[in-house]
């Protein structure tokens, strides 16, 4: 069993074959879940320039870092030319995509989304400022952005799309980067609007969010994430998360890229990946395992095969069952 069906079982805590894995940017082939953009952030001759208008700044193969803010005021904000939410060249990509990965668990990828967005049209130190020190040009960003973002997911249900997924880092290494109290009066009531209509088509909501966000994991989901992407476990005790939000949520997770999978040794990974399963992935659902081509990090190819293995050896059920039962006997 694979790709869709694998997924909603999983979601719906009922599966007891394998825990799904989400290939990112390789093998997708293999994938379990398959993301298809239906935002446009790498156009252009040389693929650097978003369709909301801002530029990337390359110095490597990542996908670089967004150029100094476009819009510098408020007027630039109401003027600005932003993107059709309603081109056509919107789902240019869809059917191919799913005809070439039949039978897979459909997302649909913002690439970017909502506060990130925010602050690569407007700077990110001056979306800080104004969310505090402007209310008018604030409100008025944040009122395009994720309305645009809205009127996109109105349309992902008649594309025969599975879910949505955004991408919208808050954490640094050890804090949010705003005040959690800020946070919920601000964007959890925006983030909610979005969900809600997501779960209004019958769709499910997948977040990625990098860094240390446990002081948000409960709103995240009261207001309706389905799969919470945390790329850095290494930031969170496992047990713990596992204790407090197993059941609650389903956790997407790679073998940290921050660390273990780029500089761990093969018994590291596995150990890793088998903590995930046991402590997230221990209610017949609640863990997807993520794995992603990090050699612009520094991640070997024998890296990358091992966290492959990983997955594959301890997110079996069958097997992890049967492991400790032995263990029990003895």
């Amino acid at each position: 069993m694979r790709g869709y069906e694998l997924v909603k079982q999983t979601l719906e805590y009922s599966n007891r074959d394998r825990i799904p894995v989400l290939y990112f940017n390789r093998d997708k082939d293999k994938s379990d879940i398959v993301m298809i953009d239906v935002c446009h952030q790498f156009t252009g001759k040389n693929g650097d320039i978003s369709e909301w208008g801002f530029s990337w700044e390359k110095c490597d193969e990542s996908m670089g870092q967004p150029s100094e803010g476009i819009l510098k005021t408020l007027e630039d904000i109401k003027n600005h030319k932003y993107p059709d939410p309603f081109s056509k060249e919107r789902f240019r990509d869809v059917k191919g995509e799913m005809e070439k990965y039949p039978g897979s668990y459909y997302l649909a990828s913002f690439g970017l989304s909502g506060f990130t967005i925010m602050s690569c049209l407007h700077g990110f130190a001056n979306v800080l400022e104004a969310l505090y020190l402007d209310e008018e040009c604030f409100d008025t960003l944040a009122d395009i952005v994720f309305g645009i973002e809205e009127d996109i997911i109105g349309q992902l249900g008649e594309q025969g799309f599975h879910g949505a997924a955004f991408f919208d880092d808050w954490g640094t290494q050890e804090n949010l980067i705003i005040s959690p109290d800020k946070w919920k009066e601000v964007f959890k009531p925006r983030y909610k609007k979005q969900f809600d209509r997501v779960h209004e088509q019958g769709l499910d909501v997948y977040f990625h969010c990098c860094g240390a966000i446990e002081s948000i994991i409960p709103d995240l989901i009261e207001i309706g994430v389905d799969m919470l992407n945390i790329s850095q476990p290494n930031l969170f005790h496992i047990s713990e998360i596992g204790k407090k939000y197993g059941g609650k949520v389903c956790f997407v997770c790679p073998v940290s890229y921050q660390t273990t999978s780029i500089s761990g040794t093969k018994e590291m990974i596995e150990r890793d990946a088998e903590e995930l399963v046991r402590y997230l992935g221990n209610r017949n659902g609640g863990l997807i395992g993520y794995i992603e081509d990090y050699r612009i990090m520094g991640m070997s190819e024998e890296n990358y095969q091992a966290c492959v293995g990983a997955f594959e050896k301890y997110g079996n059920y069958k097997f992890n069952r049967e492991r400790e039962a032995v263990c029990e006997s003895n």
